[in-house]
């Protein structure tokens, strides 16, 4: 079987592809660290500010507790044609109450399943990002994206 060839894309475009990919995907894996194990699953980012990303959380799931003991993360947003964008960084507890108000306004799901803004159970997430790269599938080549 040939070997797939990569549509070609400038590196000019990159930021702006990274950026699309960040928007469509609406589940992307996040990583964090149990304390020696590392371990990832789907989540759906309730606000996206460029490679900012934010997540809502439960206090009560086990996530809270590994992100508390190290908030390295890790993003990975993957497309339908395979590209991928990677975000790493940390991860930091939302306290601004006009912002958690907005999120809250924005996203009807958290009021179904917390009644309330209040609900201490609610945990959101700061992803900032320290690096964001960006693959093309079957390129294997891996992009560094300038972080805005």
């Amino acid at each position: 079987m040939p070997k797939p060839e990569p549509r070609q894309i400038e590196e000019a475009q990159i930021p702006t592809k990274a950026l699309e990919i960040v928007q469509a995907v609406k589940f992307p894996m996040l990583a964090t660290v149990d304390v020696d194990q590392p371990r990832v699953r789907p989540v759906s980012p309730v606000l996206t500010n460029g490679f900012t990303v934010y997540v809502a959380n439960l206090r009560s799931y086990h996530k809270t507790q590994e992100i508390a003991l190290n908030n390295r993360v890790e993003l990975c947003y993957l497309d339908q044609d395979h590209n991928q964008v990677r975000i790493t960084g940390r991860a930091e507890i939302v306290r601004d109450r006009a912002l958690l108000q907005e999120i809250w306004d924005n996203n009807r799901l958290l009021e179904h399943y917390l009644g309330s803004i209040d609900n201490p159970e609610l945990v959101v997430y700061r992803c900032v990002p320290a690096r964001v790269i960006f693959m093309q599938e079957w390129a294997l080549n891996y992009h560094e994206v300038p972080i805005t």
